[in-house]
């Protein structure tokens, strides 16, 4: 019997239709794991001991009755077989303080803490800048300004956003620059990432699933007219799709490394042949795949994790 703790956010909150990690969940189920439920805010410390307070949980693909949880006991993480790391971002100090936390426990920690926290979505893509668009990432005004002129279409976004929350295009000599970075500094300490807008994203911008660094599934995200965020939590429609060459060589030079730093469930964004984002802490569209007639991606996620118990 395999006992499996998943920190995430409520569960009572999520939208099993396309939420990867209860299909997580769903497999392990179907295997036999027993589950128990937890969130970042009830990790602790205590003379070498870090626990959560976690509860049983039974999972259902039903909608409106997905989960059941019993009683919340404190319990040591030592006593887990498997951690499964997958609250969503922000990427925030709360969220690095977790990471360093389950470092400490003896336990199976999937995505590894410590990989996790040295790979910031938007910042550890550029170890494959040669794969990526024209990226800037800055505060500074004369350097948004000077790329802005030099590509004439750019897309802002914040460094440690997700699900395509506050994303921006802004067009040649676009008047709503000045306001749109006021915003940004108001409500945002760290840089910004700009990058060349890449026209084709009205073709879909392509989610591309890894397991242990190897190719597993892909789904294409298409936007809704009139829109340039793709995300599905945005709107965006999935729709079946096969990998190019140029996606496979992608796969081919990232994947090592996420192996490399225990990154075992990973996404990569792609977008006309050029990588955006590399996702670490909660990846989806595993549930998409699957539905769209691709392969089972969890099952492949859980035969991962097996292996290296």
């Amino acid at each position: 019997m395999v006992k499996v703790a998943v920190q995430m956010d409520p569960i009572a909150g999520i939208n099993i239709a396309g939420d990867s990690t209860f299909a997580l969940l769903l497999e392990a189920t179907r295997r036999g794991h027993t589950l128990f439920h937890t969130t970042p805010d009830r990790l602790t410390y205590r003379n070498g001991v870090i626990s959560a307070a976690i509860e049983p949980l039974e999972v259902r693909d039903e909608k409106g009755n997905h989960y059941t949880l019993g009683e919340r006991v404190p319990t040591p993480i030592d006593e887990m077989d498997v951690v499964l790391l997958r609250q969503d971002p922000p990427f925030d100090l709360a969220y690095i303080t977790s990471t360093h936390l389950l470092e400490r426990a003896d336990a199976l920690v999937v995505n590894d803490p410590a990989g996790v926290r040295n790979a910031p979505e938007k910042v550890f893509v550029l170890e494959f800048t040669d794969l990526m668009p024209d990226t800037l990432i800055t505060r500074s005004r004369d350097e948004i300004a000077a790329f802005h002129k030099e590509f004439g279409e750019i897309v802002v976004k914040p460094l440690y956003g997700h699900g395509g929350g506050a994303v921006f295009k802004l067009g040649p000599s676009d008047p709503n620059r000045g306001s749109l970075l006021d915003m940004f500094e108001a409500t945002y300490r760290e840089p910004y990432v700009i990058q060349r807008f890449l026209p084709r994203v009205t073709e879909g911008d392509k989610r591309i699933i890894l397991i242990d660094g190897e190719f597993a599934g892909a789904v294409n995200r298409v936007p809704q007219k009139g829109e340039i965020r793709s995300n599905m939590v945005r709107g965006g429609a999935a729709a079946a799709t096969d990998l190019s060459p140029r996606e496979r060589e992608i796969c081919e030079r990232v994947g090592p490394r996420l192996r490399e730093m225990g990154l075992l469930f990973t996404g990569l964004d792609v977008i006309d042949g050029m990588l955006t984002e590399i996702n670490v802490t909660s990846p989806t569209g595993i549930r998409a795949v699957e539905r769209l007639g691709g392969p089972n991606v969890a099952a492949m996620y859980w035969d991962a994790v097996e292996s290296k118990l």
